[in-house]
């Protein structure tokens, strides 16, 4: 018994002691810097750098050549379209596609000549040289549809539209081209969202992000340790 009550009070030193001396608190690392930049959006199919494409609106969209047209415009940009698809357009559908387009010139004659006529009236209403400045204006037109880097869909497109023209009636002709040509436009007005998603990463500076502090360790009382008494008389009791 007086060995076990010796080494219960060389424990209880012992725990005092411990008591006696605060734990030390983990010094709190600084906050890290991390430099993050937004994943770039690739260059699209038949881009390049330093590229001119047309003015992005406060709407979103684009200021191409077929926009806010007179009815009789929207049939002649109709035709222009269709006239560089039946040009410029290979592979599979090439057939199909010039066929069709003869075939339309045809059935849609009378649509497609007043079309040309009111045109170069609202040419002539402007003044100056007016001849000039619709040739300048068509000569644009073709070049804006022989862009390659939207070939295949407007190709693809141009094939549609021209199976949807063979039931168009000569009296619905305006209304069906006026939509189609917004179709036509489309693959062109795809690429030049997707060449400004580019252009505007490429030019983005990186961001900074700050990680957040740690939390520091709470601070207060010592932590004092318990001791279960009746465990430590039982094993005094099995060392006798």
């Amino acid at each position: 018994m007086k060995r076990a009550a010796t080494s219960i009070a060389a424990l209880a030193v012992s725990l005092a002691g411990c008591a006696g001396h605060p734990k030390k608190v983990a010094s709190v690392a600084p906050p890290r810097v991390t430099h993050t930049a937004k994943p770039a959006a690739p260059m699209p199919a038949g881009g390049r750098p330093g590229m001119t494409i047309p003015a992005r609106l406060a709407d979103g969209s684009y200021l191409t050549p077929n926009r806010n047209l007179s009815a009789a415009a929207a049939v002649w940009h109709f035709r222009a379209a269709l006239n560089v698809a039946a040009l410029a357009c290979r592979g599979p559908t090439q057939a199909a596609i010039v066929t069709s387009y003869n075939s339309l010139l045809t059935r849609q004659k009378t649509a497609f000549t007043q079309a040309q006529a009111t045109l170069a009236t609202e040419y002539r209403a402007a003044g100056g040289n007016w001849q000039a400045r619709e040739d300048d204006a068509m000569t644009r037109l073709y070049n804006y549809f022989s862009q390659d880097f939207a070939r295949a869909a407007f190709c693809a497109r141009a094939a549609r539209a021209l199976g949807s023209a063979q039931g168009v009636a000569p009296a619905a002709f305006h209304t069906f081209a006026g939509e189609q040509l917004s179709t036509l436009d489309q693959p062109f007005v795809d690429f030049f969202r997707a060449y400004d998603a580019w252009r505007t990463g490429a030019t983005a500076q990186p961001t900074v992000a700050y990680a957040a502090p740690a939390s520091p360790a709470k601070t207060g009382a010592t932590p004092r340790l318990r001791v279960n008494t009746s465990a430590l008389q039982d094993q005094s009791l099995a060392s006798r």
